[in-house]
This record gives structure tokens, C-alpha cells and sequence, in this order.
């Protein structure tokens, strides 16, 4: 059974609450990727390599995810003997090497996005549309303040993308796996 902490200090219960949140959350994500083969560290490494426009260096990645190059060069290791992605050389610079994803991953990440995509929907369903644009610009003023804290400098790049076209996109790729006779959630 699991817990639920309250607390009369409101940064004990805040600090609780996100931690409590951001691993429940992952838990869950954990499982709707398990059905497709995917952990959740794998799937965010391959939704970055999807975003990224240009060749995509472990580089790129790593400050896509706001993790160290060297925990994303061992996650892209283990996709890489997984067959998950490949590291291709640059032919001008042979130190540059670039990550792409395998067409052996690339049906179970559409159809694990869509299923992420709805898992999303329904934890934040509870909210109203206020609610969610509130807990945004509060998610976005904690974050910021962590940059702050880590003294990150600048930011380097705000990305912006249409998520209505990208979850469409999403959407018309499944709907090109999925068979009538084959269930939505498993491979």
C-alpha cells in the first residue's frame, strides 16, 4: 500500500510531494514502455534523437535530457548492443560520431509514444485546462530557479514545437502498425 506523507511544513511537503510525484510517474512509464521493449531512459534517449533536428551527437542528447554526457553515452552502450540505435562515424571527422536509431526499435517507439502519450492524459486528467497551464508556469519557475542554483548560464536553445502535428504524426505512424487483430498495447 502505498504512502501518502503530509506534512505542516510546506517545503518538507512540497520537496516530498515532487520526489513522490517524479518517481510514481516514472514507474508508470516503466510499465506502458515494458510492453514495446523500452525502459524509460531508453525512450527519452530515442525521443531526442526523433527532436533533434540536424545529426544527433551524445552531446545533443545529453542536454536534451539534463543528464551528463557520460550517463547518456552508457545508456546509448546498452541500446547500442540491444540494437536499439547505432553510432555512425562523421566521414569528415572521424571523432564525431553520431546516434541513430535502428529501423528494429523504430515501430515499438511510435506505437510506445502514443501509449506514453495517453498514460500523460490520463494522470493529468484530474486537472482542469487553468489547473494544467498553472502547474506548467509553476513546473517552469522551480526549474528555472534549479538552473539558477546549478549556475547553468544561459539557456542555451528554448524549443518550441507544434505538439499537436507531432502527436499526429505519432498517431498516422501507429495507425500504420497496428493491425485490426492486434492489440493497441503490446508488441
Amino acid at each position: 500500500m502505498p504512502i501518502k506523507f503530509k506534512f505542516e511544513d510546506s517545503y518538507k511537503g512540497a520537496w516530498i510531494l515532487l520526489r513522490q510525484t517524479y518517481n510514481l510517474i516514472l514507474k508508470c512509464e516503466d510499465k506502458v514502455f515494458s510492453e514495446y521493449g523500452l525502459t524509460t531512459e531508453q525512450h527519452a534517449v530515442l525521443m531526442a534523437v526523433k527532436h533533434i533536428s540536424g545529426p544527433v551527437r551524445i552531446t545533443d542528447i545529453a542536454r536534451w535530457l539534463d543528464r551528463s554526457v557520460n550517463s547518456v553515452s552508457m545508456i546509448i552502450d546498452r541500446m547500442v548492443k540491444a540494437g536499439l540505435v547505432r553510432r555512425v562515424r562523421d566521414r569528415k571527422d572521424r571523432r564525431t560520431v553520431f546516434v541513430t536509431i535502428t529501423s528494429k526499435v523504430e515501430k515499438d517507439f511510435v506505437l510506445a509514444s502514443v501509449a506514453g502519450w495517453e498514460l500523460i492524459q490520463e494522470i493529468l486528467s484530474p486537472l482542469s485546462d487553468e489547473d494544467r497551464l498553472t502547474l506548467i508556469r509553476l513546473l517552469e519557475t522551480l526549474r528555472d530557479k534549479t538552473y539558477d542554483y546549478l549556475d547553468s548560464g544561459e539557456v542555451v536553445e528554448e524549443v518550441r514545437k507544434n505538439e499537436a502535428e507531432n502527436m499526429a504524426q505519432f498517431m498516422k505512424q501507429a495507425a500504420k502498425y497496428k493491425s485490426p487483430s492486434t492489440p493497441t498495447a503490446k508488441r
